[in-house]
């Protein structure tokens, strides 16, 4: 990598010079240099020492005078609160998996939540005749005020809702706009209610706005929905911010209209509260099940994706977004019918079935405890996860990550071949602990 500036004084260039490794699921120390050219004088940057502390580096750089002996202690530490922030499990073992497939194992990956669909040719056609056509230059900050109107008209059809243009922002993505608006409305001291299981990123989130993340369990016999009585217990003069996601990732379950109303009611005791819904996957809800939102009977913050059908409207396609969706919804059907079936008559595996989105949250606790043969201890959702994907070379996600360690969640946004091969390969590399399991 290089880069230079010159001026009529004095030239700078910059080198870095690395040695790449494969991942191996550590951080080995990478021999590496930088170097600086000015004027007359040359510099070397050599890094000596980079010492892990937490989850992140303390690194310290030599600086050292080619010409002269002295030498200079840079601190490039990053700071606490970065240092706080606990790096996803998702994409640690997304990325491990890759590297195994890239070294020729043949993974079959699942931690992911990417599905496997390509974009409907109409909506790429679409994006590439915008970019002919010139629509690549900066935006309003807010967004660009078609689709923001386009918003607008979705929320009202489908939703039942009414905003203003003016209401609408228009982010990089809904993890954006999640942490964004904790940044606007938190302040230190400030606690952030999450249901557990939790989408990984809602606790580090409300850490990086200097406010406490409050967890509160649920449980599969009752399709990890947030029960209102435990809400109305651990509801103070800190709490701040109660994030709801329907349908749910890890787990896939959806709020009923019920549901919501209950805690509905708590939340308007308290007038410091507020509502995030986060509702990325509304478009994928299986039937009977509907998808209800909690800003239609109290006023909420919503995180939602728009390149379902209002960004697909704000280009003209009117309902070709909606269509792509209802076959992407019909497939994901398939699968979880699949999932369920193949895991619903293993013995040791409880599960919740999913009404909405692409994940499998599956209780496999009763696995804890057992002897792998050549692994060693299978201790907790994290060495399971291990244990399968050294032994069947599948990757899935530990439930630690999302707050309940009794689980592992299976994304099913892959093929149904795909998922098929996965199964079998689990149900192998259990089989040899099947005798330890009560049941």
């Amino acid at each position: 990598m290089a880069a230079a500036s010159t001026s009529s004084s004095s030239r700078l260039a910059f080198r870095h010079h690395q040695q790449l490794a494969p991942y191996s699921g550590s951080h080995p120390q990478t021999p590496g240099s930088v170097s600086f050219l000015s004027g007359s004088h040359s510099f070397s940057f050599k890094s000596l020492e980079t010492t892990r502390r937490s989850q992140f580096s303390r690194i310290s750089v030599t600086v050292k005078a080619e010409s002269r002996s002295e030498e200079m202690q840079l601190d490039i530490s990053l700071s606490p609160r970065v240092n706080a922030v606990k790096p996803s499990k998702t994409v640690a073992i997304t990325d491990q998996a890759t590297a195994l497939a890239q070294a020729g194992v043949p993974v079959i990956r699942l931690a992911a939540g990417e599905p496997d669909f390509d974009t409907p040719a109409v909506i790429a056609e679409a994006g590439i005749k915008a970019i002919h056509e010139g629509y690549t230059r900066y935006t309003p900050n807010a967004g660009a005020l078609e689709l923001r109107v386009a918003i607008c008209q979705k929320l009202k059809e489908e939703n039942g809702i009414s905003y203003t243009p003016d209401q609408i922002l228009v982010s990089n993505g809904a993890k954006q706009c999640i942490y964004q608006a904790m940044l606007a409305v938190c302040s230190p001291g400030d606690e952030v209610i999450i249901p557990a299981p939790f989408w990984v990123s809602y606790p580090e989130m409300a850490r990086l706005a200097d406010a406490t993340p409050v967890i509160l369990p649920t449980s599969i016999s009752e399709n990890f929905l947030l029960d209102p009585k435990l809400l109305e217990s651990k509801l103070t003069g800190k709490s701040r911010l109660l994030i709801l996601c329907s349908p749910s990732n890890p787990t896939g379950s959806v709020y009923s209209k019920k549901l919501l109303e209950e805690i509905a009611r708590i939340v308007a005791k308290h007038p410091r509260l507020l509502v995030l819904s986060d509702e990325i996957y509304e478009h994928i809800i299986y039937a009977p099940a509907t998808h209800r939102q909690l800003s239609q009977l109290i006023l909420t913050s919503g995180a939602s994706s728009i390149s379902q059908k209002a960004g697909v409207a704000a280009l003209g396609l009117g309902y070709a977004g909606g269509e792509a969706v209802s076959t992407m919804v019909k497939a994901f059907r398939e699968r979880r019918d699949f999932l369920i079936k193949s895991f619903g008559g293993m013995e040791g595996v409880r599960m919740s079935e999913p009404q909405g989105a692409f994940y499998l949250f599956i209780d496999v606790s009763s696995y804890y405890g057992t002897e792998a043969e050549g692994f060693g201890k299978i201790e907790d959702s994290d060495s399971l996860c291990r244990y399968l994907l050294d032994e069947a070379q599948v990757a899935l996600v530990p439930g630690v990550a999302f707050g309940d360690d009794s689980c592992i969640r299976i994304s099913y946004a892959a093929s149904l071949t795909t998922l098929q091969a996965a199964v079998e390969r689990i149900k192998n590399a259990l089989l040899p602990l099947k005798s330890a399991v009560p049941v």
